[in-house]
């Protein structure tokens, strides 16, 4: 890997450090603003929203200028968002912008190593990608935690002078900003790589099309399918489990909102390794076989229900996050060869985008409409440890089968 590809890593980093430490100061400005607690889950259905809803345009843009650029502009999209919750927009509008920008910035973060790197290198680039986005979700959630702490960030201050000006939020909210414009001082040096795919046409309607017949291709492709249906169910289960290991923390464990974010990162410590697992032992073509990993992935996180002990929550998180990073890491680099090849990388990557967020925004519904009703924490984790095992399970089925035919 040379000089080129760590300054995308680092990118990504700062802007992916901002955006996960921005999600638990906003659940704090929530909780300061005695907001009901399905505001929470519906939080991140505003982030996400974007994903589905710009995904016919989004790719085209990261196609039609060099990827280093779409870099740039999202990513100061992201910080009028977080400057806006800052200014007092309500946190759901306000991290509905950040999300605007971020819908934007995914196509060109991974469209641009298939651009600018070899097919043979993409599983391990993506392990990176995967290791660099995991490092800045568990510093992120460490960073939140400590940012949102009445003790620590109030202590701060009380001591500055300056609690009469800003609370504890908003605090954190001033310091994730200058993690915005350090993501931005590198997207201004990532390399220019050749434009590739650059979209003939802007016409709207044109786009809306184009996607269409981009989504049907990808779907078709069988090789496209099941690395396409794996990472939507991945990525949904994923955002509703971080959510659900809060609540979870909070009855099992007797855990604060700081302590509890900090325990998310374990399983963002697991899914680091997972991925470097999987960079250094799965080639682009044996991606599939990663599938069984899912089945089990589920049932472990079944297991959570019986842990009361903090020591053993943080090895079952540690050891949920390396099934994941394991056995998605292959498959997303599959995806974006797959798509690259197809129709460009922007636009696989809104596909993919659209897939996943779609799966997110479900099942955070389902997510929210059982903590609007009141469903035992127990019980939402065993229905989603047997979904994702039942989910993988048919997925793995068909592909095997499709291949005996």
């Amino acid at each position: 890997m040379n000089r080129g590809f760590y300054i995308i890593l680092a990118a990504q980093f700062f802007s992916a450090l901002a955006d996960n430490a921005l999600l638990f100061a906003a659940i704090a400005l929530l909780m300061e603003i005695s907001a009901p607690d399905w505001h929470v889950p519906l939080l991140q259905q505003f982030f996400i929203l974007s994903y589905i809803l710009l995904a016919p345009f989004v790719g085209p843009y990261a196609d039609s200028m060099p990827k280093g650029r779409v870099m740039f502009v999202t990513n100061f999209i992201k910080l009028g968002g977080c400057l806006a919750m800052l200014a007092g927009m309500p946190p759901l509008y306000a991290y509905a912008i950040v999300g605007l920008g971020a819908a934007a910035y995914s196509p060109a973060k991974y469209g641009i190593l298939t651009e600018y790197l070899p097919p043979s290198q993409l599983v391990k680039a993506n392990s990176w990608m995967e290791g660099a986005t995991v490092a800045a979700i568990v510093l992120g959630a460490v960073l939140g935690g400590l940012m949102i702490s009445p003790k620590l960030a109030g202590a701060a201050l009380h001591r500055w002078g300056l609690d009469a000006w800003l609370g504890v939020p908003q605090f954190a909210i001033v310091i994730i900003s200058f993690l915005y414009l350090g993501a931005a001082w590198f997207n201004l040096h990532i390399p220019v790589v050749a434009i590739d795919h650059k979209p003939h046409r802007k016409n709207p309607a044109f786009l809306l099309y184009d996607f269409w017949h981009s989504f049907k291709l990808l779907w078709k492709d069988p090789l496209g399918q099941v690395s396409l249906a794996v990472t939507t169910l991945f990525w949904g289960v994923g955002a509703t489990l971080r959510l659900v290991v809060l609540a979870w923390a909070a009855f099992n464990l007797k855990f604060d909102l700081t302590h509890a974010t900090q325990l998310t990162a374990m399983s963002a410590v697991g899914i680091a390794v997972g991925a470097g697992i999987a960079g250094k032992w799965v080639k682009l073509e044996n991606s599939v076989k990663v599938l069984p990993a899912g089945i089990i992935l589920g049932l472990t996180v079944i297991a959570m229900i019986f842990v009361t002990d903090w020591q053993v929550a943080a090895v079952l998180l540690f050891c949920i996050g390396v099934l994941s990073g394991f056995f998605v890491v292959p498959l997303n680099a599959l995806l974006q060869h797959r798509g690259h090849l197809l129709m460009g990388a922007g636009h696989s990557i809104a596909i993919q985008n659209f897939n996943e967020n779609l799966g997110i925004l479900v099942l955070l519904g389902v997510y929210t409409f059982m903590v609007g009703h009141n469903v035992h924490i127990h019980w939402v984790i065993v229905a989603f440890g047997l979904f994702i095992s039942l989910a993988m399970t048919v997925i793995w089925r068909r592909h095997r089968d499709d291949q005996v035919h």
